[in-house]
């Protein structure tokens, strides 16, 4: 569920966890395995040595940092890198963060990917006195010639389930839940409200963000989510989809609860193990494959021809998309053959998503 672009600017920077922020005046560095503790390194050959800056929910938030967690497990077993992964927490600095990205980089971790739009700031910073470290970063663009910009178009995907979420519900009545009122988070809002409308005109959105910036706890409360969607269910709506970080756990909870329909957001969440209990009810996911930009800017690096400039990950280069794990949406032919239709209508140039939502 996270561009310094004139996007992030605003704000900030995550997918979707963003994905994929962070404690007044000390960092939360966690380890790769658990929700708190010391940073970890992983073992590898081969000199590649990569550094990765979490957003805040860190690995295992079942969103927008596990994705990313899963292209940087890749690179360890396909490519034999050296890792060491930190975790922003919930409260904290632009300074934390910039001593994040120092430290990693003062390790000798290079490249160092940061992990979400709020790093855009304190990368800006790093990377003008690290010229020879490489850095990439997740839903943000920073303009320094050893930055890489790995951006997606949310947009697309959030369409795709809106389509999903127009057919499936029975009130004609559905719900968006965002995690922090920033301009990323607008473009899931904005691509599933278009999705909805183009798919049955008379539907309703009803849209509720959680916290606006620069609180950024609207991406790390589960209680929030489900309180929101529960306003949302009491008034009609039947299908509710979260693009909040942490906090979608709680509306996934509240949707199933009332056996209504959840979407997830960024990971296949109808997979996560952490929301087994749920999974009946989670119809779909829109995807946001950070895992698929890490792994692939990881490998360009190991090859010597490592990708420069902004790389946009879109439905044509597989960085966005919907998930069919759930069976009530896979054997769902007529369903699945809409959402399709739109997905080639996206890929063909005859529909554009928009960006913002007209208010």
């Amino acid at each position: 569920m996270r561009r310094v672009t004139k996007l992030a600017a605003v704000v900030l920077s995550g997918s979707l966890g963003m994905a994929s922020l962070a404690a007044c005046g000390s960092t939360s560095d966690t380890d790769s395995n658990a929700s708190g503790g010391s940073a970890s390194a992983g073992s590898g050959g081969g000199g590649l040595k990569v550094g990765m800056a979490y957003d805040i929910g860190g690995r295992g938030d079942q969103s927008f940092n596990d994705s990313a967690a899963r292209g940087l497990d890749k690179a360890k077993t396909d490519l034999g890198a050296q890792v060491k992964e930190l975790s922003a927490g919930a409260t904290e600095t632009d300074t934390d963060k910039t001593q994040r990205l120092k430290d990693l980089a003062d390790a000798g971790y290079n490249p160092v990917i940061a992990i979400g739009f709020s790093y855009a700031g304190p990368l800006e910073k790093v990377a003008k006195q690290y010229p020879n470290t490489k850095f990439a970063i997740v839903d943000s663009t920073v303009d320094a010639p050893n930055v890489t910009n790995l951006v997606f178009t949310e947009e697309q995907s959030s369409y795709l389930v809106g389509v999903a979420a127009a057919v499936k519900s029975k009130t004609h009545k559905v719900g968006f839940i965002g995690g922090v009122n920033v301009p990323l988070i607008n473009k899931f809002e904005a691509g599933f409200t278009a999705g909805v409308k183009a798919t049955d005109p008379s539907a309703t959105v009803m849209t509720q963000y959680l916290s606006q910036p620069p609180d950024n706890k609207g991406f790390t409360s589960p209680d929030l989510g489900k309180a929101a969607a529960q306003g949302m269910l009491d008034k009609g709506a039947d299908v509710i989809y979260a693009a909040a970080g942490s906090s979608g756990n709680g509306a996934i909870e509240a949707a199933a609860n009332a056996k209504a329909w959840a979407i997830g957001v960024d990971s296949d969440q109808y997979n996560q193990d952490a929301l087994a209990k749920f999974k009946g009810s989670i119809l779909t996911s829109a995807i946001k494959n950070v895992d698929i930009s890490v792994l692939d800017y990881i490998k360009s690096f190991k090859d010597g021809k490592t990708l420069t400039g902004t790389q946009t990950f879109d439905l044509k280069r597989d960085g966005v998309g919907y998930s069919l794990s759930n069976p009530a949406l896979k054997d769902d032919a007529a369903t699945v053959a809409k959402i399709d239709a739109a997905k080639k209508a996206i890929i063909d140039g005859s529909v554009t998503p928009p960006t913002t939502v007209k208010k």
